[in-house]
């Protein structure tokens, strides 16, 4: 399994921006798929982006212009920058890895958009 940790999360005015940070442990980060997922209270998990171990990347259509994605191999980091924030994208946001059998999600890093 691979352990990942998120970190960036806390409490942003509605407009505001934060960066979420997601390192995973281990050598073979760069063959991963990862992804950020999120949960609101009462609701599913939902994807929220991802990008391949090619860079190819998706954003659900709630966060396109607004999100960015991205991964440093070399630091086995992948990140999320949050613009724009707005009321409906309070959640826990999670981070995941997938490659082959692989399937592993970090503990949850809160994110609350509140004025």
């Amino acid at each position: 399994q691979v352990q990942l940790v998120e970190s960036g999360g806390g409490l942003v005015q509605p407009g505001g921006s934060l960066r979420l940070s997601c390192a995973a442990s281990g050598s073979f980060f760069s063959f991963y798929t990862m992804g950020w997922y999120r949960q609101a209270p009462g609701k599913q998990r939902e994807l929220v982006a991802t990008i391949t171990n090619g860079g190819t990347i998706n954003y659900v259509d709630s966060v396109k212009g607004r999100f960015t994605i991205s991964r440093d191999n070399a630091k086995n980091t992948v990140y999320l920058q949050m613009n724009s924030l707005k009321l409906e994208d309070t959640a826990v946001y999670y981070c995941n890895a997938r490659w082959a059998r692989l399937d592993s999600w970090g503990q949850g890093t809160q994110v609350t958009v509140s004025s």
